[in-house]
């Protein structure tokens, strides 16, 4: 599996995220009804809360899953997933909505897949590598984008991209 490392930055706001979950929502709310909904921690925890209640959800399970260790020199190079805790009473997910923020390289999904295989996978955000491996999603982003969610950042000054592009033909 071959990763780009990020050339692109997408910062979120918290109106954004909100809005794309809302959407998010309205895509899935014909596909149901759910026995319940399984929160991908932590990126989806918040996404997850705002779908739950768009769509009268109030079964909500998480799973806790590490696919990017901070410590290491490229993230976007691992190649496993640990699951820290498993959804509890999913079984093989059928009926269940598992949602996430973002299906990246989809390495957390066919982990996930594994553990509930009759589930529907859902995220705001969708990469190439990881859109065959999620049922639903709202937009979809170039692999080279590093997406920067409103838990992530603060409000700062930034250059505006075409100096910022100069700055960096100057190294």
């Amino acid at each position: 599996m071959t990763v780009e490392t990020p050339q692109k930055f997408f910062p979120v706001s918290w109106e954004e995220l909100h809005r794309n979950a809302k959407a998010l929502a309205w895509k899935l709310l014909d596909i149901g009804p759910w026995q319940g909904l399984v929160a991908v921690t932590r990126g989806g925890l918040v996404p997850s809360a705002i779908v739950a209640r768009e769509l009268d959800i109030r079964i909500i399970e998480t799973v806790c899953a590490v696919g990017y260790h901070p410590d290491d020199s490229n993230p976007a190079q691992q190649e496993t997933v640990d699951i820290l805790k498993p959804p509890a009473n999913v079984g093989d997910g059928e009926g269940w909505l598992v949602v996430d923020d973002l299906v990246d390289t989809g390495r957390t999904a066919e982990a996930l897949r594994r553990l509930m295989p009759k589930a529907h996978f859902a995220a705001i955000y969708a990469k190439p590598m990881g859109k065959p491996l999620i049922d639903t999603f709202v937009t979809e982003v170039s692999q080279d984008t590093w997406i920067y969610f409103p838990w992530d950042i603060e409000l700062q000054f930034t250059q505006p991209i075409a100096v910022q592009r100069k700055g960096n033909n100057t190294k």
